[in-house]
């Protein structure tokens, strides 16, 4: 199985905000969310309007890690999400499926197991599985020929981010929650780069 990669051309970026915009509002939220927040997958589905509405900040526990995360929320990206929510219930799920299951699964916070409980909030979110194809046919529409999956989200914010931050990998890695810089910067593909780049300039 091939590894995901980051989304690393603005252009491509673009094109691809415009097709899922096109497509539907809530496909195209799913990608903002992904790119401005560095939030795996599991995390984005499971959050609710009134976890982001009217909000500069958003905390959350994050599912894989068990840990509190609390983030800043983009002024472009809290603009878009002012405009999605207008006649949305605060329980709603924001990526929500036009089908409502009856139940949802939670991590229990003693046993740290999943388990199902009744779903209480008017939708449910789409599956994983659903957000990979929305993401991947988007891109091959837009002409990007990288392996792209939920998991290119996050390492879009990463490629970025190291590039806007002045290529402090700390940071990143900080944003990312991982356990090393050289971690980091295998994840976000900037390592294939430096190697590639290295190897292609190299004279005899």
């Amino acid at each position: 199985m091939n590894t995901v990669q980051p989304i690393k051309d603005i252009a491509k970026i673009r094109k691809m905000e415009k097709i899922l915009k096109e497509q539907n509002v809530r496909d195209y939220i799913l990608f903002e969310l992904g790119i401005y927040s560095a939030l795996r997958i599991s995390d984005i589905l499971k959050l609710k309007v009134k976890d982001l509405r009217n909000k500069n900040y958003f905390e959350l526990v994050e599912q894989k890690t068990g840990k509190t995360k609390k983030l800043a929320i983009n002024p472009d990206l809290k603009k878009e999400l002012a405009k999605y929510f207008v006649g949305k219930d605060d329980e709603e799920y924001v990526i929500g499926s036009r089908e409502r299951n009856l139940f949802t699964t939670i991590k229990d916070k003693e046993s740290g197991k999943k388990v199902k409980v009744l779903n209480t909030s008017p939708n449910s979110p789409i599956s994983r599985v659903q957000a990979w194809n929305i993401l991947n046919d988007a891109a091959k529409k837009a002409g990007i020929t990288e392996q792209i999956g939920t998991h290119s989200l996050r390492k879009t914010f990463g490629y970025h981010m190291y590039n806007h931050c002045g290529k402090d990998v700390t940071i990143v890695q900080e944003f990312l929650n991982h356990s090393s810089p050289k971690v980091t910067l295998v994840y976000i593909g900037i390592d294939q780069d430096n190697k590639d780049e290295l190897i292609c300039t190299l004279q005899y």
